[in-house]
């Protein structure tokens, strides 16, 4: 039979995603995926319940329904700042995920560059790849995950670079860039005519005094700027698969044709459903951050009473853990990872999933989860330096 796509070969499954196949089989606690074990606002499933049975449940308009689309340029427009044309200027999709894919599509052609920050989360990588274009990374260095100005631009203006991609709050080093620091990204974009894809899903998940910067609200950006994100992160619902880009029209054309061909549209009944979690007052959002803060810090206080080194994020619902006091001589972080799930019985991710320097000594894991939870994985987690070693 003939030689089947040679794209497969320059990445794997999502290491991510096998972590949590491995977690149902071990009846392990899933701090591996990044998705919570709490229920969304009530008023969504209550609303869900009500369209259950009388829709709609037959396809919406390709780029999202419109009473979806309003609700949500009015919600983005008000944390963004600028007025957002629902009908021009957003495309509703399967997750971020797919936001994502349709933007590198409609940006690139094949050979073109990408840059990117490691670590960085694994789906880019592939997205990349599957575009046919080239990665170029640029390494965020620990504990700050900041980023050395010279070999960002050395990599920026390498010849073909048609786009940066950046996950802000970062996934998964929990970095959020300061407004000085998109600043500078955006002056290079302008000085070197590259677009800035914009991974935004943690947008409302920051932690002691950090802002969220929006780069199209950067000047000179909003013209060269694609803003991706989800409802899945923000309301608890990423079973829900909607996501969305916010781009102008000239961009948001392609990306919609893109979207078209792709998936067609999101499902109906989910989006007339989450049009009452986009209606939320701004409260929602401030008592929504104390819940992350809340999990953050029954998280890392019981890892620091454990002794287990660790880079305390600025955003976003990760940790990387330092588990170079658990590994032994020649093991992997994959093996580690395995090993963590069958013995103490918590999943998390291995670094190199994320990481495209040579790191074997750091792995991922989440705290979006119920208090009960995390007592509970804590206290598996303080049998590790028997269980392991």
């Amino acid at each position: 039979m003939k030689e089947l796509s040679r794209k497969n070969a320059l990445f794997t499954d999502s290491v991510i995603r096998r972590m949590t196949r491995i977690a149902i089989a071990e009846n392990a606690i899933n701090l591996a995926q990044g998705f919570p074990d709490f229920d969304p606002p009530k008023a969504l499933t209550d609303r869900l319940a009500q369209i259950s049975s009388k829709g709609p449940h037959q396809y919406p308009i390709t780029m999202g329904a419109p009473n979806f689309r309003r609700a949500l340029a009015k919600k983005c427009g008000r944390f963004m700042n600028r007025e957002i044309d629902p009908e021009t200027e957003v495309v509703v999709t399967i997750g971020s995920t797919e936001a994502m894919v349709d933007t590198i599509f409609a940006l690139t052609n094949p050979g073109d560059k990408i840059v990117l920050f490691s670590p960085y989360f694994e789906n880019y990588h592939a997205q990349t790849i599957l575009a046919s274009c080239e990665p170029v990374y640029v390494p965020l260095t620990p504990p700050d995950f900041g980023f050395d100005r010279n070999v960002l631009e050395d990599a920026m203006k390498q010849p073909g670079v048609k786009a940066i991609l950046i996950c802000n709050p970062s996934n998964p080093s929990g970095k959020v860039f300061t407004h000085e620091e998109l600043s500078f990204i955006a002056s290079l974009c302008v000085k070197y005519d590259v677009y800035a894809i914009m991974d935004e899903v943690y947008e409302h998940i920051i932690y002691d005094g950090n802002v969220h910067t929006y780069m199209n609200s950067i000047p000179g950006m909003w013209e060269r700027t694609v803003s991706c994100s989800s409802l899945s992160k923000t309301y608890s619902i990423t079973g829900w698969r909607l996501g969305y880009a916010i781009a102008p029209k000239h961009l948001m054309d392609r990306i919609k044709q893109y979207h078209d061909f792709n998936t067609v549209g999101a499902p109906s009944p989910l989006m007339e459903a989450a049009v009452a979690g986009l209606e939320m007052p701004d409260s929602y959002y401030v008592e929504f951050q104390a819940h992350y803060a809340h999990m953050k810090k029954i998280f890392t206080d019981g890892l620091r009473q454990i002794g287990i080194p660790f880079t305390d994020p600025e955003g976003a619902y990760f940790v990387l853990a330092d588990i170079s006091p658990y590994l032994r001589r020649g093991q992997s972080d994959v093996e580690f990872c395995e090993e963590l799930c069958r013995k103490v019985k918590v999943a998390c991710v291995p670094g190199t999933s994320f990481f495209r320097e040579n790191v074997n000594n750091i792995v991922r894991v989440h705290f979006a989860k119920r208090d009960e939870t995390l007592y509970q994985a804590l206290e598996r987690l303080s049998h590790i330096k028997e269980k392991m070693l």
